[in-house]
């Protein structure tokens, strides 16, 4: 073999050994401070019509006053995405993106209700929001009310959250998470 070939050769297995290794898919472990999951939002209509309806598999990172939330169809395409901060919140969907002044009025946009994401961080831990006073539910329930919601967490070590505000509009949350809390 000349040197010529040889090195053709070389250069060919860098060129293959480069083009397999961009092919391959590089799983980055979730943060610790990220919740995912799927997760359904129910809205009742307050004069009695068709409830607003909202599912998605979800990924929750950050915190209560910087964060971002994505929502993705089951096969993974983006719905929308929240980001927010002191300043402003975000919703980027494929329609454009929009600005607001904080989350419970992106939320109000997004599922027709305000919702309370700074608490969510949390509830979707099994824990009450130190921001605001908790009553822990009554015997046999397991859970708290707070905010107005009552949160149940019969099923937190299953990965199965529940909430819901029963002041009109009644609004439920339900979220099966990837890795129980």
């Amino acid at each position: 073999m000349s040197v010529r070939s040889a090195r053709g050769t070389i250069a060919a297995a860098w060129v293959a050994a480069l083009l397999l290794s961009a092919c391959a898919t590089r799983i980055e472990p979730l943060a610790a401070d990220t919740i995912s999951g799927r997760m359904s939002v129910r809205v009742e209509s307050a004069d009695g019509g068709t409830p607003r309806t909202l599912s998605a598999a979800f990924e929750l990172s950050g915190d209560a006053v910087r964060g971002t939330l994505s929502l993705a169809t089951p096969l993974g395409t983006q719905l929308a995405q929240a980001r927010w901060s002191p300043q402003r919140a975000t919703l980027v969907t494929p329609k454009g993106e929009a600005q607001y002044p904080d989350m419970n009025a992106l939320t109000r946009e997004l599922a027709g209700e305000a919702l309370p994401i700074a608490a969510f961080f949390d509830w979707l831990r099994g824990r009450p929001w130190p921001d605001a006073p908790s009553t822990p539910m009554p015997p046999p329930e397991e859970g708290f009310s707070q905010l107005g919601w009552q949160v149940m967490l019969a099923g937190m070590d299953r990965g199965v959250f529940a909430a819901h505000r029963d002041a009109a509009p009644a609004v439920s949350v339900r979220a099966v998470l990837d890795r129980p809390q």
